[in-house]
Order: C-alpha cells, then structure tokens, then sequence
C-alpha cells in the first residue's frame, strides 16, 4: 500500500472515530480552564496584560494560550450580541478530532506491537471509557498531550532512533504538560546509549527538549512577572480546593484514578496480558512497558511536588493497561500455530472477554450518565447566554461588576460579554452591593452547574439585599442596582 493511501485511511478512521465518540458522549462542553484560554488569547491578541488575581484561575499552559490566540478572532465575533459562541465551537470540533487521534493511535501502536485484534480491542476499550469521553468533551487539553505523546512513540516504534521527529513532538507536548519533558530526557539517553553520535546531534536533540521548559518558563515571566507561576498557581489551586497530592495520594487515590478509568475486567486483563508478552513475547513488550514507567514516574514527581492526582493526568498509562489487556485477550494469536502456550493463554483471553461482557451494562450506564451530565449542564448553560443575547440582554457587560456563587461561571460570562475575568467577582471572595448579581435559581441548578462534587466549600450565596430581582429564567435569576441608567 502506498503512503498516501496509507495516510488517507488513517485521516478517515480517525475522523469516523471522532464521529462516533461524539455520538457515543452526545455533544461537547468547552470545560474551565479551555475557556479561560480563549479570553486569555482574546485579551493577548488586543495587547493587554492578563489579570491573573482572580480566585482558582488554571494553570497558564504555552499550547492552550496559544490556541486562545489562533482563535481570537472567532472570539470576538458577535452573534446576537454574545462573544465568542465560534470559538467554543471550533473547539469542541477540535477536541472530538484530538480524541479521535488519539484512538487512532492506540489501536496503531497495539496492532505494531500485539497484533491487529489487540489493537482494535484496545481502542474498542478506550472510547467506551467514561472518563476519556468526559474529557474528550470537555475539550481538556489532556487528549492532545496523549496524542502528541503516542505519536512519538509511533514514529519511534516504526523507525528506530528516529530523534528529530520525535523529540518535536513531545517539545509540542511538553507545551501542555511537564511530564513530556521526562520523556524529553528518556528519550535522549536512550539515544546516547544505543549508538554513535556527534557533538552536533546531541545539541540539537537538547535543544530540542529544552523548548518545552523554556517556553513554559519565559511565559510566565512574560505573562505573570513570575517565571514558576505555573506550578506555584497550581500548588496554591490544589490547597485551597482540598484536592489531594502528595505521597500519600499516589498509594491511595492515583491507583483508585486508574481504576476508574479502565476498571475491573479491564485491569484483569491488562494484569494477564503484561504476564503473557513479559513471558512468551519479551522483545515486543519493552516498549509499552517503558513507556508506562516514565508516564507514572513523571506523574509521582508531579505529585510529591503538591500537584493535584487527577484522573486525567493517567489517560498515559491508562492507554497502556488498554493496550495489555488487548494483548491478554488476543496475544496468543502471534504466537506459531504449533506452540503449546496458545491454549492457556486463549482460555485466559476468553475469560477477560466474559468478564468485560459481563460488566457491559454497568459500562453503559456510566455512559448514559455521562450524557445526562453533559445534557443538563448544557441546557443551564443556554440558559445563562439566554440572558445575554439580544433580546432580551438582561445581562448587560455595561452594569457592573458582576457578581456570580463562586468561580466557576467567571470565564464563560467573561467570553461571551468581552469582559476581562476581573470585572466578574466571585460571592465567595466579595460581595458587593450594586452591580448585577447571577444567582442560580433553584438548588438543583446550583448542583450541576456551578458546584463541583470535590468541592470542600460547598455554600452558594445568594444576592444582597440592596440589588432587586429584574428578571430570569428556569435555571437562572438576574439582580441589579446599576449605577448607570443604560444598565
């Protein structure tokens, strides 16, 4: 088959997988930080300086403030008297085609090392997941990382010691996580150890790794005064949230993160497969295996260091115990037809095959879960922009500030009404008596919207006395004491 077929099919398979993750999750739902990358690149793009003071604002990623910058101008097109509506789509579109790249590449790499049935069930696996779907989309940069990560390691599997090729991207994809900076410094000593080089070639592959943390580091000089307000900003987030970090976390919660991702049959089955290809296919299983060691090597660093164990941080290694358990379900297959090890090794892949049917209709429900989730917090959040759009603009950019419960509705208000972050003050932090005052209108409201189940402060504020109710609807209620008249 030529390279251009080649490369057709592939553009095809994952646009249809792209397709069918959207079907599977329903829609997608531009999730905090992405948002705060938008107004961030909106803000960059018309020269001004970043307000980074407001209450829980992400981590300031190099990759998404580059991409609020790309889609700048999409955020500051106007319809019906509300911003940036074309970005989030465009986001979301990208999102879903990320994800889709990155179930490609799952079942490239399974197929490259265990065969095509591992491949296929590896990914069969990984779109049915839950919680990738959840941040597929959400449109979390996470899924990018991953890709960008598994494609390295493509481009390695099928051309050894390719280096340029590999080292740019994971340069791409230490812009979204740190974590690719370890595989940056793995990689290069791999290098080093297994074959000639020149002083030259060695330069070039540092530089090349050292794009990353520079990038990141004079971002935050540039963009924050502070060259570790990225990591500081998140040590600060994870304490005041209650999140959990630390030693203690990575043997308590991170493999209980795992686990949720990938679950019980699965990991059975990742289990058996490990022991299977360590035993009978051990040329083929270094990679994989490697792989997985830096990924959760990279992410205990990232832990002690006091940053949050989120589930997302393990897409990594959960795409590798996906990868396993296809190997345990259909290794045997590379296997000689007359070796005596296919038998218990097909009896073992035909009961992880009974344990996932088994576990099926638990797996859907967490999908139709999902799907109600994602439904009902789009459906609150229509209603929010209802408020905005013309008519009846109930809520106006022009009467402020504009007070909301907590932080969480702050970056979308900030992108639909071309307001900075700053103009939009968070109850949990003040509350002023004039202004606009967004409240939720009922309790459910508040519980799928604007509360996170995490959350150690769960109270929502409502508006002070001196603003009076001007309007609303199902999900959403406006007060207001302007001190202009246009308001």
């Amino acid at each position: 088959m030529s390279s251009a077929r080649r490369k057709v099919q592939a553009a095809a398979a994952i646009v249809a997988l792209a397709a069918v993750a959207w079907l599977i999750a329903g829609r997608g739902l531009i999730n905090y930080d992405t948002l705060y990358s938008l107004v961030w690149g909106r803000e960059l793009s018309e020269g001004h300086s970043l307000y980074l003071g407001a209450p829980f604002t992400p981590t300031l990623h190099p990759f998404g403030t580059l991409l609020g910058i790309l889609l700048s101008p999409f955020s500051k097109t106007v319809v019906a008297g509300v911003h940036g509506v074309a970005a989030t789509d465009i986001v979301a579109v990208l999102a879903f085609l990320a994800l889709g790249v990155m179930l490609w590449l799952t079942y490239a790499l399974g197929s490259l090392w265990f065969g095509p049935w591992a491949g296929a069930l590896a990914t069969l696996i990984m779109i049915t997941r839950r919680p990738l779907l959840d941040f597929g989309a959400r449109a979390y940069v996470d899924i990018p990382y991953v890709a960008l990560v598994l494609a390295a390691v493509l481009i390695e599997s099928r051309r050894r010691r390719a280096a340029a090729p590999v080292l740019a991207l994971l340069a791409v994809a230490g812009l979204i996580r740190p974590e690719a900076w370890a595989f940056s410094a793995a990689y290069i000593i791999y290098l080093w150890f297994s074959g000639e080089h020149k002083p030259k070639q060695v330069a070039g592959w540092l530089a090349l790794a050292a794009i990353g943390p520079l990038i990141w580091l004079l971002g935050d000089l540039l963009l924050a005064g502070d060259a570790l307000h990225s990591i500081s900003g998140t040590q600060q987030n994870t304490r005041a949230l209650g999140r959990v970090t630390g030693i203690g976390g990575l043997f308590t919660t991170a493999p209980r993160r795992l686990g949720e991702i990938l679950r019980e049959p699965v990991l059975f089955g990742a289990v058996g497969g490990l022991g299977f290809t360590i035993w009978l296919l051990r040329e083929r299983v270094r990679a994989p295996i490697v792989i997985g060691l830096v990924a959760l090597g990279a992410f205990s660093v990232l832990a002690i260091a006091g940053l949050p164990i989120n589930g997302r941080y393990l897409l990594l290694p959960a795409v590798i115990g996906a990868i396993f358990c296809g190997a345990g379900v259909f290794g045997w297959r590379e296997l000689g037809s007359a070796d005596k090890h296919r038998r218990p090794w097909a009896i073992f892949g035909l009961l992880t095959i009974v344990l996932l049917l088994v576990f099926t209709p638990a797996q859907i429900g967490r999908i139709s879960n999902l799907r109600y989730a994602l439904s009902r917090q789009e459906q609150i959040q229509n209603d929010l922009q209802a408020l905005i759009r013309q008519p009846p603009g109930l809520i106006t950019p022009s009467c402020r500030p504009i007070t909301v419960p907590n932080h969480r509705p702050v970056p979308v208000l900030a992108l639909w009404l071309d307001l900075s972050p700053k103009a939009i003050v968070s109850a949990d932090e003040q509350l002023v008596p004039f202004g606009q005052f967004i409240a939720a209108a009922t309790p459910k409201v508040a519980s799928d919207y604007i509360l996170d189940p995490r959350d150690l402060n769960r109270r929502v504020i409502g508006p002070p006395p001196a603003l009076k109710l001007a309007g609303g609807n199902r999900s959403w209620l406006v007060y207001k004491r302007c001190a202009n008249a246009a308001g």
